[in-house]
This record gives C-alpha cells, structure tokens and sequence, in this order.
C-alpha cells in the first residue's frame, strides 16, 4: 500500500483527535468492565447499522474506486463484517469468563484465575483497498473485549469514510465509537496519540512508522502489513484447479488486496500450461474489462502510475509481459486494469522487491516443490502463503517448512473470511492477531489473580531461615 504519511495537519484535525481520544477515554473511566449483556448489544447495534446501510456503503465504495461492483462490495466488504459480529457475538460471554488456573503445591490452599479485562481506548488505522471490512473488524475484536474506539479511515476513501461515519454515528455515542476521515498528516498524529492499544493495516513501510511512533508512548500494536505472498503449483496438480483459483485471487479488487497472489512458483515444464489455464479462467469471469462494472478500478492515478512503472521496468530489464485481456480493449483512458502475467522476472526487478497490490503477477519457474520452498524461505515472510496439491503429505510438508501468516491449501484469500481461525503477519509481515477467541485475547488484558484464604500456608517459609520446614521444602523440591 502507499506511504499516506504527510508532514502538516491542521490543527482543526488534531484538535478533534485530541477531544475525541480525552472523551473516550473519560467515558472508559465510568465503565471500566461493560458485561456480557452490554457487549453483545454493542454488536448486535453494529449489525443493523451494516444491514440497514449496506446500498450506501457499497456506493460510497464504488465512488471513491472509480468501479467497483456492489457485488464485490458486499461479498468483500459487508458480508465477512457480518459473519464477523455474529460470531463475536454468539461467544463473547465464554470468552468472558475467567479461566481456572494451576496453584503450586506450596501454595495451597490458595486458588488462581485469569480475568480478561477491556484495556481502554483502541485506535484503527484502515487502509482503502477494503476500508469498511478492515474497518469493522477490528472494531468487532475491540467491542467484543469491551473497549471503545476510535478509528481513522484513508484520504484516498473519503466518501467511504463519511459514510461510515454517518453509520456508526447511528448505532454508537461518539465517546464510544468515531470515525475520523483521513485529513492528510492525521496518520502521523493519531499514531502518537497514547492509545491503549493500536491497530494498524497497511504497507510494512508505513508499519515502521506506526510502530516507532507508538514506542514513544509503550503503546501495544497490532500490525497487519503486506508482503509479497506465494503461490506454489505442484507438479500433479490439475492446472485448470490452481489456475482459475490464483486467477480469482488476483483479479478480485483487481489484485489490490493484502493476501492477494503477489508471485507463482510453477514447475518449469508447465509454464504454458498456466498462462493458458489462467487466461481462460479470467475470461470466464470478466469476458471484457474496461466498460465492465463488475471489474475494479486502481485506485487512483497515483497507483495507477506506480504500477505501470513496474511493469515498464520489468520489461526494460527483459521481462516477457503477456496482458490477459479477453476483450482486446483499449485501456488508455480509465483506470482500469488488465492482468500482467510477468514471465522471465529477475530480483533486480521492483515488481519482485516490492508488494505489487494490483494486478500483475510474476510466474517463476521452479524444478520442483523443494525448490519453491527455499525460494519462499529465502526472502522475508509473507502474509499468506498458498499450495496447490491434492496430496495431503506433501501439503502438510510446506505447512511444515515455510512459515507465513496464514495459509490456503488448494484456493486464494478465503482463509481470511473464516471467523474461528486467527489472523495476522509474521514478520515484516505483521505482529499480532485478530478474529476469533486470539482476536478478544489480543485486545484484552489477561490479569493472573491469586485468592489466598484466611489459613496462610505461606507463613512457614518466613524467616528466620534454617529451620526444619525450610530443610524439608529443599530436599522435597530441590532435587
């Protein structure tokens, strides 16, 4: 994603920052442990404001990208935000209760617990490739662990972010729950601010940034960055299967997605087989592209640009470009996309140092699965990591040997709409998780509570020392 840092912000803007984080954080000192009850109708309000302005936002979506189908507005965006809080929701109360723990021998009888604890005021910085969803869910994980939040939407969404804001305004009091639209430099401010918790999705460039300035308050970061995520195509399995499954991956928000396919690693002897299998399934799903409203714009000029240049540098340094577009159409005056499939692509190429985020995509060549997996452990851990192989053996043997945030067998970008399973980067792929029981955990404080009652077992430890109870313990215990 693109570096949305900026050195100026008005001071109107960090003025309501200022007033909005004081506000929430006194409305946190009158309720510092919100019950069960409480929590699941924060949710259940955060459902029926998604319901109920789902067309709005799907417009707003479609505004700010230039084309983007409600469709994929609502199967991306609104449809996973639900199956979100709905899952939350139906657990929230387990998640609650305090979880029994081991007390030493020594120290019975005394009983310990661990209780989970909101820690405050939370801070969400959301990108704009899918800027309701990786709003709403951290927003879910914060509710859901009691805490308030304030959340910080992209300037490149602007119609998104006020309509999010309209609808959040409806369901929550804003020294609860705010959006704050993306002013230029607010970044930066809303970083240094002393959060309780941050949480930032974005580049692993401006993840830096976010992290150093959160260190200069000990504030704890979620990060969920990017990377440059395989995809590994076995020698046996059936092409058709891997290539219409990468093909969705990449041409879905036209590759602009964080999990997205950023290179293939396929066995040398069947690199033709893929370009075709590929160029058909796209085909499939959008016979044209440039009039089609179902098929998604850049962004802006701005990415536009920084993906045309990739695409020119690697030519200029010998790459083989084949543009899959089904219609033969004449892109020169949108911004819309079609697929690079890169052949022949070198490490001195940017398109092979930097997260592409659109829809290219470098195929590599590889003599077999070993091979690609000391390709992918030879460079920085990715956020999610596919492999295509019906053989069970072999698959869990690349789960074994690679390490990646997430991981697909046999399909692209679907793991991340499974509500039980954790999400999160490793690396400069990330830090900390979200989703599911890790999610309310992450944003939780785990405090560790020992109950001693009125007989103090302890007491026989006490000096003076060299007494029989301290000979006993060491020769019980000590061995």
């Amino acid at each position: 994603m693109v570096n949305e840092t900026h050195p100026e912000t008005s001071n109107s803007d960090t003025s309501a920052l200022d007033r909005l984080f004081d506000l929430q954080r006194e409305a946190y000192t009158r309720n510092r442990m919100p019950t069960a009850e409480e929590r699941i109708g924060h949710l259940l309000n955060l459902e029926r404001a998604l319901i109920n302005y789902q067309d709005h936002l799907a417009m707003a979506l479609n505004a700010d990208f230039g084309c983007r189908s409600g469709d994929e507005s609502r199967l991306a965006e609104i449809f996973p935000s639900l199956e979100g809080i709905r899952y939350a929701a139906k657990r929230v109360k387990r998640w609650m209760r305090p979880s029994r723990r081991h007390v030493g021998l020594l120290f019975k009888p005394a009983r310990a617990r661990v209780l989970y604890q909101p820690l405050g005021v939370v801070g969400i910085i959301t990108p704009w490739n899918y800027p309701v969803y990786l709003s709403i869910g951290p927003l879910t994980t914060a509710l859901a662990a009691g805490n308030r939040a304030v959340i910080k939407m992209s300037k490149f969404t602007p119609r998104t972010a006020e309509t999010l804001r309209t609808v959040l305004a409806k369901a929550f009091d804003e020294d609860h729950v705010t959006v704050l639209e993306g002013a230029p430099g607010l970044g930066s401010a809303f970083s240094r601010k002393p959060w309780d918790h941050l949480f930032f999705t974005g580049s692993t460039q401006v993840g830096r940034h976010v992290m150093r300035a959160a260190a200069e308050n000990l504030t704890p970061v979620t990060l969920e960055l990017g990377g440059k995520s395989p995809a590994i195509i076995s020698p046996a399995v059936p092409m058709p299967d891997a290539a219409e499954r990468i093909a969705f991956g990449k041409v879905f928000n036209a590759g602009q997605t964080c999990i997205a396919p950023d290179y293939v690693l396929c066995p040398a002897n069947r690199l033709d087989e893929f370009e075709t299998a590929f160029a058909a399934a796209v085909g499939r799903m959008y016979p044209t592209m440039h009039k089609n409203p179902q098929y998604t714009s850049v962004i802006n000029d701005g990415e536009y640009a920084r993906l045309s240049a990739l695409v020119r540098d690697a030519e200029k340094k010998g790459a083989r470009i084949v543009k899959v577009n089904p219609g033969g159409e004449d892109f020169t005056d949108s911004r819309k996309m079609p697929v690079h499939l890169l052949f022949n692509v070198s490490d001195d190429m940017d398109v092979m140092t930097e997260e592409i985020f659109g829809p290219l995509l470098p195929v590599i060549p590889c003599d077999n699965t070993a091979a690609a997996i000391d390709y992918v452990n030879a460079r920085p851990r990715p956020l999610a990591l596919y492999y295509f192989d019906y053989d069970q053996a072999k698959a869990d043997k690349v789960l074994a040997q690679t390490h990646s945030g997430g991981a697909v067998i046999n399909d692209t970008l679907v793991h991340v709409a499974q509500d039980d399973l954790p999400l999160g980067g490793v690396g400069p792929s990330g830090m900390g998780m979200y989703h599911s029981h890790e999610g309310f955990l992450a944003l939780s404080k785990a405090k560790g509570v020992l109950y001693k009652p009125r007989f103090n077992s302890g007491k026989y430890i006490y000096p003076p020392y060299g007494r029989f109870i301290h000979g006993l313990i060491y020769r019980l215990f000590l061995r």
